[in-house]
């Protein structure tokens, strides 16, 4: 069985259901694309890599990370600290917007658990991944030694996958964050970034200027993503544009980038070519924005892919 592991921080979600009511799930970017990668190829391993607390909301947490099967060895019980939370608000377009409560989140202490046994333990996998999220969650005292991690896994031969997820407000500067992004891209072996997000940090605002921004570093796997519009990908220094059929009724957009790189993942690790790959992470993603909330009702999903040829 092919190992795919997901460090970064799983949040408590809160979303309006109407002036009186809210809907309480769990949700992040890195443990929904875990989630969709195993509800499209169970035959893989998922698992989270994470801290948790020792109160209610962790004790649910850790419950539905099981109940999506997902491998729950590598979710830590912190003493103190709690799961963070955040509040989403979706406007007519299903465009969202975000007010967190993460200082107390035990997520920043993960690299506490990343211990001798544990990296050995990861050094078994086939991938390893992580966002611009993760790296921004983690506390600064304790990147040098997540870096020193990465640099091990990498070395055991796990491959290092970096979505340069970004959140302004999660960093310091911009040049912190540039810093960190600089040794995830030369760490990584798989990079999945987005138009975005390097507009937001880089100001380039092309597929083809992410290409080339990233050509300096050892990629072996680049997949741009620019919304709808295609998804490009370069890997053996092949590189192919792939269209995408865009979703015409779009309610929630929070997680469409987290749904193609799960299904993306689990497609690459189950052998499948580039452009099914792509094709099935679009689908995934297309699927996901339909319905609110970032985990999208599983029957729902399911019947999607499935006419989709999972």
């Amino acid at each position: 069985m092919k190992n795919i592991y997901f460090l970064g921080e799983c949040m408590v979600e809160l979303r309006a259901m109407n002036e009186s009511a809210l809907h309480q799930s769990f949700a992040g970017d890195v443990y929904n694309s875990a989630v969709y990668l195993k509800r499209c190829f169970p035959e893989l391993n998922a698992a989270v890599v994470t801290a948790i607390g020792k109160d209610k909301l962790s004790a649910q947490m850790l419950e539905r990370f099981n109940g999506e099967q997902l491998d729950t060895r590598f979710v830590f019980a912190h003493d103190e600290k709690v799961p963070g939370m955040y509040y989403i608000e979706t406007d007519e377009f299903g465009e969202r917007s975000f007010s967190y409560w993460r200082n107390d989140s035990a997520a920043k202490k993960v690299v506490d658990f990343l211990t001798t046994d544990v990296v050995e333990q990861l050094s078994c996998g086939d991938m390893f991944f992580f966002s611009g999220i993760s790296l921004a969650v983690i506390e600064q005292d304790a990147r040098e030694l997540f870096w020193q991690k990465v640099t091990q896994l990498k070395q055991a031969g796990v491959k290092i996958v970096f979505d340069p997820n970004y959140r302004a407000r999660l960093w310091q500067s911009i040049d912190e964050t540039k810093q960190q992004y600089d040794n995830a891209f030369t760490a990584a072996d798989v990079v999945l970034p987005g138009v975005e997000d390097f507009e937001m940090l880089y100001e380039i605002d092309t597929v083809q200027g992410v290409i080339d921004f990233c050509k300096p570093y050892d990629i072996a796997e680049i997949v741009v993503k620019n919304g709808p519009k295609s998804v490009v990908t370069i890997i053996n220094n092949e590189q192919l544009s792939h269209t995408i059929t865009p979703v015409t009724h779009v309610v929630d957009t929070t997680s469409a980038g987290d749904a193609f790189n799960g299904v993306y993942l689990g497609a690459r690790l189950s052998d499948r070519e580039i452009a099914d790959a792509v094709n099935l992470a679009a689908k995934a993603a297309g699927t996901v924005i339909q319905q609110p909330g970032a985990i999208a009702p599983k029957d729902v999903f399911q019947q999607a892919m499935a006419k989709a040829g999972l």
